[in-house]
C-alpha cells in the first residue's frame, strides 16, 4: 500500500502559471488504487480547501509548514482519536474538519514575532501587519488569493529582515519557535511544526486502522529547503526540479542518498515521477 504526500507550489502545481491539468489523470488513477494523495505545503487551509476541489482530492491534508492536519470527519481510514491519545496530540472538530495542532495558534505568532522584533530591536512585518496592497506588491497574487493566504490559523510570515537569520533562529528557539526560510518571506512556526513529523503522524494514524501485516510505502514530493523534512520522512523522496535544475540545497541529499529527480518540472515531472515510482514498487 503506497501513501502519497505532495507539496503544492512547484511540485503538484506549477511554479509560473500554478496550472496542475498533467497530474489529474495520475490522481486519479492513485484514487482508483485506493492512495490517499496528501498535500503537505506552506499554503493555508482555505487556499487548500478550493485547490482540493479543483483537484478532485477528498483526503487529508497538511497546512503551514507542518503546523496542523486536516481530516474529514467521517474519515475512517486514519485514526487520530487513538493516536491524539498516544502521542499527547490536540485534536478538534472545527468547521466540518478533524483538526490536529501541531504548532501554535495565529495569535500565539503573532505575539512571537513581536517578541522576535524587540531583541533584535528591529521591525518586523508579518502578513498581519501589512494590507492587501502592500502584499500584492510583494506578492504579485491577485486580492482573491491574497484573503485565503492570509486567513491563517498557526503561523506567521514575516518579510526578511536585515538581521541574519541564524541570529534570528537562535532567538526564536529560546522563546519554542522556528524559523523556515523562503524567497521573500521568513515563516514563525511553533517549535512543533514540522512537515516531517506531520508525515510521520498520518502514517501512524494509518497504520492503526491496517493490518499491521500490510507493507506501507510513503512517497513524498517537493521541490524546496521548505519540503526537507518530509522528504526525509518518506520512504522514497523525490525531487521535483525548476527549470534550472533541483533546488541547490537538496542536491547534496540527491547525491548522498540517491533521491530520485522528477523528469520535468510541475505538474507534468510530478505526474511521471509518480507513475515510475508506483510501478517500481
Amino acid at each position: 500500500m503506497f501513501l502519497c504526500f505532495s507539496d503544492l507550489d512547484g511540485t503538484l502545481l506549477n511554479h509560473d502559471d500554478y496550472r496542475y491539468d498533467a497530474a489529474i489523470p495520475t490522481i486519479k488513477k492513485l484514487q482508483a488504487a485506493g492512495i490517499p494523495v496528501m498535500p503537505t505545503t506552506s499554503k493555508t487551509k482555505a487556499e487548500v480547501i478550493d485547490l482540493r476541489a479543483a483537484l478532485g482530492l477528498n483526503d487529508p491534508f497538511i497546512v503551514e509548514n507542518g503546523s496542523g492536519i486536516f481530516l474529514e470527519l467521517d474519515d475512517k481510514r486514519f485514526d487520530f482519536q487513538s493516536l491524539a491519545i498516544a502521542e499527547n496530540l490536540s485534536l478538534n472538530p472545527i468547521d466540518g474538519l478533524n483538526t490536529v495542532t501541531l504548532g501554535v495558534t495565529y495569535e500565539q505568532a503573532r505575539q512571537g514575532l513581536k517578541h522576535l522584533s524587540e531583541e533584535i530591536d528591529e521591525i518586523l512585518k508579518g502578513f498581519g501587519d501589512l494590507t492587501i496592497a502592500e502584499l500584492q506588491a510583494v506578492t504579485d497574487l491577485p486580492e482573491n488569493a491574497l484573503k485565503r493566504a492570509c486567513d491563517r490559523q498557526f503561523s506567521e510570515p514575516f518579510i526578511r529582515p536585515k538581521t541574519s537569520v541564524d541570529t534570528l533562529e537562535a532567538i526564536a528557539k529560546t522563546a519554542n519557535f522556528k524559523i523556515l526560510v523562503g524567497n521573500r518571506f521568513c515563516h514563525l512556526l511553533g517549535a512543533g511544526a514540522a512537515k516531517g513529523r506531520a508525515v510521520q503522524l498520518m502514517t501512524k494514524a494509518w497504520q492503526l486502522t491496517h493490518s499491521t501485516e500490510q507493507k506501507i510505502t510513503t512517497i513524498g514530493l517537493g521541490d524546496s529547503p521548505n519540503d526537507l523534512s518530509m522528504l526525509q520522512a518518506v520512504d522514497v523522496p523525490i525531487v521535483v526540479p525548476g527549470v534550472k535544475g533541483a533546488h541547490p540545497n537538496l542536491i547534496p541529499y540527491i547525491e548522498k542518498y540517491g533521491w530520485q529527480i522528477a523528469p520535468a518540472t510541475g505538474c507534468l515531472g510530478w505526474s511521471a515521477a509518480v507513475e515510475k515510482a508506483i510501478a517500481s514498487l
